[in-house]
């Protein structure tokens, strides 16, 4: 039986031009400052014309991510990753329960649940119960449990052993304190997300991806739904 054949990229060229420039900057160690090659080197290294690599620059100068300096060159202002916290910032500055920001969580915090179950190990389930104790002690304490939410959270994301989805979640960290702050201060709330975050350690520790995806959905849905949906 034949080979199924790949999907077309129909996306413009100069688009992924532009991800491949995307890609290089990040994998090649390039800093804030560091001066990239010519347009003509460029397009000859990347096989296309100059017109697309000019386009694709454009792009990258539109999100903040190189500078053209003219009669000198083109240079990286930000590594692409630092966008993505630069752009949840101003989601937050725009609105704290801004849909985009509980919708990218949801997603994130999904992934990390599932892979936890398949790679956590014992110190990543001695910090999630140090996490668990944390914020139970700090409710007790008449608190909203911020501290350990954040830990535990954060020790979710560690326990899937996977950098990029970690580095993700670190870039946001400012916009997700702020929007759990906003979810965990509403009344009966921080008890409710103790119990949730319980029932996510048992099915990491259970080895359960399924079940553990399913719980950090519904956890971050009934945590955030009638915030975004007022």
């Amino acid at each position: 039986m034949a080979g199924q054949m790949g999907q077309v990229d129909r996306r413009p060229l100069y688009e992924q031009v532009a991800e491949r420039l995307r890609e290089f900057i990040d994998t090649s160690g390039m800093q804030p400052g560091d001066k990239l090659s010519n347009v003509r080197d460029l397009a000859s290294e990347l096989q296309v014309g100059r017109s697309s690599v000019r386009e694709a620059i454009t792009a990258l100068r539109a999100q903040g991510i190189v500078e053209v300096r003219h009669g000198d060159g083109i240079y990286l202002l930000q590594r692409p990753e630092n966008i993505i916290a630069s752009l949840a910032a101003e989601l937050v500055e725009t609105h704290v329960d801004h849909p985009y920001i509980w919708e990218t969580r949801q997603a994130l915090e999904t992934q990390c649940a599932r892979l936890a179950a398949v790679h956590a190990t014992k110190a990543d389930l001695r910090e999630l119960d140090a996490a668990l104790k944390q914020m139970s002690t700090e409710i007790d304490s008449g608190s909203a449990g911020l501290d350990g939410d954040r830990r535990f959270h954060l020790g979710v994301a560690a326990a899937a052993h996977n950098p990029l989805l970690l580095r993700l979640l670190k870039g946001m960290k400012p916009a997700l304190d702020r929007t759990s702050e906003t979810s965990l201060t509403r009344p009966g709330q921080p008890a409710q997300s103790l119990e949730d975050h319980r029932g996510i350690v048992d099915a990491i520790r259970a080895h359960e991806a399924t079940q553990a995806a399913d719980r950090m959905l519904a956890h971050l849905v009934g945590t955030t739904d009638r915030l975004i949906r007022r």
